[in-house]
């Protein structure tokens, strides 16, 4: 890279959609330009996501976040919306259409383009796929898999699309009888392409703040504002304290043990959600729980509409790294300790439990299986077996699982042959997921799905969507599930998912500073 006036100038690349792309990186005070940014999220599009634990050769701290994307995508079903968001994203839009318009795309039933916004109507699949085949099959991925393509490149590491991933993704591969009603306003994947990012590694000591201009076909985005709309916060009450009254979650734990008992089910994830009052600002909810809750995937992504996703999950959903797939699945759960001795007590009851290494072994199993669709055959391996993750309420067993793409695949196919994560669903999965459906109280929108990055270097990082405040129209949802079994006590399991919901729905009510519920100020 050459020395520019204002940072350093990366050589020009051009993506596989014909794009021009001139990166330039700016140092910036770390600290100063993360909290600026967590402000500005509470009226602008955008997100941070990041890592504040550690754990050798799994988990590292960074960050990454954007204000004011240029383009987003949005789907609801097989409609996917592709909006500039400001003129510099019109540039960004027209490269697509060009790529649309000259692709021969078999799974598009319809693409209308008005102004500065394309909407692509996906065929509903007619054919039958196998197993292995399933990610290709017809979807809203094939729209997202098409963006990507327009923008592949192997010069840049950072450029690619960030956001979250609903749970109802899932069913454009897994066939389910719908029975809960979902809003008509519900989306279930929002994705950003950024233009400015602000980017912290393990090792900097500064932050980086990486500014993109982009080059199509004469038309440009340099001398264009990074500008955005502002839509303030504004907080609300909720009508019910949860979607379960009291006892009735473990009322679908005794249901649950009847399909074990009868063959139909070896285990499943059933979930409850919780409402609050939320006063506070995203913002501030972001940094309480950050404060609080050390998670390899951190996050506060303002979605738009009103709606904001604030999260410590401390599970990896799929990430890859060339041909590399990992995946680490967290199944067996017990509360901290008041002292390191209680700690370690608790960690040898958990690791002395058959029913908790019981559930790991099952969701481990299927996860391996969902790898054996789309990885070499003999690559998929456990790397790490029940081992001890401390978070700052529960005490985790997980396994770290690798595999390698076979050729023909890539590491969208990864996501999409793991959605969604055994340990938000059950096994059989489809099975487990149909009882879901039929059994719990409401949808559960982004519950269960994921966040994160797919990037156009053709690797992915993303994070399941777990231990998440959902605001919506100002009201604070925190949803939470356990994972039942044959031998599961009903009452623990409910008492389970209210001990999860716990620390965010303190974060909702505590304020930085005051005492705990242990005396300890956060």
């Amino acid at each position: 890279p050459a020395a520019a006036a204002g940072g350093v100038l990366a050589p020009a690349f051009e993506t596989s959609g014909g794009v021009t792309v001139h990166r330039k990186e700016v140092a910036e005070d770390g600290i100063a330009a993360v909290e600026s940014l967590v402000d500005a999220l509470d009226e602008h599009k955008g997100g941070l996501w990041m890592s504040t634990f550690e754990y050798p050769g799994r988990y590292t701290k960074w960050k990454v976040g954007f204000v004011d994307p240029p383009l987003q995508v949005v789907t609801r079903g097989l409609t996917c919306t592709i909006t500039a968001l400001n003129e510099r994203g019109r540039v960004l839009h027209d490269a697509l259409c060009a790529w649309f318009k000259g692709g021969k795309l078999s799974f598009v039933e319809s693409i209308t383009t008005k102004g500065g916004e394309t909407v692509v109507q996906v065929k509903k699949a007619t054919e039958r796929f196998t197993e292995e085949e399933r990610s290709r099959q017809p979807s809203a991925f094939s729209v997202v898999r098409e963006v990507i393509a327009c923008f592949y490149t192997d010069q840049d590491e950072d450029m690619g699309l960030y956001g979250a991933f609903g749970y109802d993704l899932t069913f454009q591969f897994e066939p389910c009888r719908m029975r809960l009603q979902r809003p008509d306003v519900q989306r279930d994947m929002v994705l950003y392409l950024p233009d400015t990012l602000l980017v912290i590694g393990h090792e900097d000591a500064a932050a980086r703040r990486i500014s993109y201009e982009f080059t199509f076909k004469g038309a440009t985005t340099l001398g264009k504002p990074r500008t955005g709309t502002t839509v303030p916060f504004v907080g609300s009450k909720p009508a019910n304290p949860r979607d379960h009254s009291k006892g009735e979650y473990a009322d679908l734990v005794r249901k649950a043990k009847e399909e074990f008992k009868c063959g139909n089910l070896f285990e499943v994830v059933c979930s409850q959600t919780f409402y609050e009052p939320c006063p506070a600002p995203p913002s501030e909810l972001h940094r309480r729980v950050r404060e609080r809750n050390p998670s390899p995937f951190s996050f506060l992504i303002n979605l738009g509409d009103k709606e904001y996703l604030v999260g410590a999950s401390p599970e990896m959903y799929v990430r890859t790294k060339g041909k590399r797939v990992e995946t680490c699945p967290i199944s067996g759960t017990i509360t901290r300790g008041e002292t390191p001795i209680e700690d370690a007590q608790n960690i040898k009851e958990l690791l002395n439990s058959v029913k908790e290494e019981s559930e790991l072994t099952m969701c481990t199993d299927v996860d391996r299986n969902d790898k054996s669709r789309i990885c070499e055959p003999g690559s998929v391996k456990v790397l790490g077996r029940r081992q001890i993750e401390m978070y700052s309420r529960l005490i985790h067993t997980v396994d770290h699982v690798e595999g390698t793409l076979r050729e023909g695949f890539d590491a969208l196919d990864a996501f999409l042959a793991h959605t969604w994560a055994v340990t938000v669903t059950g096994a059989p999965k489809a099975w487990a997921m149909q009882f879901l459906e039929d059994n719990e109280k409401t949808a559960r929108t982004w519950y269960g799905g994921a966040v994160g990055h797919l990037g156009f270097d053709g690797n992915i990082n993303t994070g399941l969507t777990l231990r998440t405040i959902r605001i919506i129209d100002g009201v604070a949802q925190v949803r939470a599930g356990a994972t039942l079994l044959f031998d599961s006590d009903p009452d623990a399991e409910e008492a389970e998912t209210a001990l999860k919901a716990s620390a965010f729905i303190d974060a909702l009510r505590r304020p930085r500073g005051a005492a705990g519920a242990n005396g300890a100020a956060a």
